[in-house]
Parts: structure tokens; sequence; C-alpha cells
């Protein structure tokens, strides 16, 4: 065939063909490139991409490791914090019901001393009513054992006698009411 295209091209060799020779030198050079990319670079280009592999696959076990921390950490808060509302609306329960018990004492307390200011104010109004109805009957009696000494014309000495007449006198003011 070789003959064939050489005929067919006027008798001159083809440039488009390489010579045997170099189709031999050729593939030797390519077959030994071949083996030591093959013995050489291959095994390395292998052993990173397996580095490489381990290294985005343990990524990817730190990544859930570190995910299912953060869940767990995440469960964790959740819980701590459900307890300290639940913590927060006892404690408010709490200062609510002794809120209500120091304001009922204190409403006692208040109503108490009230009741003791009252009936110190009436024991005290009391007193002084007493006081002024003996000063007043006094005073009135002095002035009717006067009077009735003006009317009888007579001095009345006597202290008996002088409280009768005053006491009459007394109750016929309070009769005439």
């Amino acid at each position: 065939m070789n003959r064939f295209i050489e005929l067919a091209a006027g008798g001159a060799p083809n440039p488009l063909l390489p010579h045997t020779a170099e189709i031999i030198v050729g593939s030797i050079a390519f077959l030994l490139l071949f083996l030591v990319m093959r013995s050489k670079v291959v095994p390395m280009f292998e052993k990173a991409y397996t580095e490489r592999t381990a290294a985005i696959e343990g990524g990817i076990a730190k990544a859930e490791i570190a995910q299912a921390e953060a869940k767990a950490a995440l469960e964790q808060y959740s819980t701590q914090l459900a307890s300290a509302q639940a913590e927060s609306a006892e404690m408010r329960e709490k200062a609510r019901e002794q809120g209500a018990l120091i304001a009922e004492e204190i409403r006692a307390k208040a109503l108490e001393d009230a009741a003791r200011i009252t009936a110190a104010a009436h024991a005290s109004i009391e007193a002084e009513r007493a006081q002024a109805v003996t000063s007043l009957r006094n005073e009135v009696g002095a002035l009717a054992v006067e009077l009735a000494s003006k009317i009888v014309g007579e001095a009345i000495d006597d202290q008996a006698r002088q409280s009768r007449i005053v006491d009459r006198f007394i109750e016929d003011l309070e009769k005439s009411k």
C-alpha cells in the first residue's frame, strides 16, 4: 500500500506519511513516557486523590459531628430555657401570693389600728364629756345654790342639802328637754 501511495504521488515520498523509523522511535518514546507516567505520576495523582477524598470525608464527618453537637447543645439550651421560664413563672406566682398576703396583713393591721384609734378617740371623747358634764354640773349646782339662796333669802351651807337641790334642778332640766 505504501507503494501505491508513493506511485500515486508521482514517485516522491508523501509528506503526510512519516517514515517507518520515526514511527518506531515515536512509539518507543511514547511507551517509555507511558511507563514512567504510570509508575511515577499516576501513583502520586492517586495518592493526592485518596488524601483529598479522605480530607473531604473527614471534613464531612467533622461537620456531621459538629452539627450533632450543635443540635444537642440546642436541645440542652431549649430544656434549660424551658426550665428557667417555668422557674420564673413559679417565682412570679409565689411573689404574687406573698404580695397578696402582705397586703392583707397590712390591711388587717390598718383596720386594727383604725379600730384601736377610734376606740381610744371614743374613750377620750367620753372622758371629756363626763368631765364636761361634771364641770357643768358643779357650775350649774353652784349657780343653783346661789340662786336658791337669793330666792330663799338665806344661805344654804349644808353640803347634803346643796347636793339634793343641784340634783333635783338638773333632773328638772333634763325632763324639760
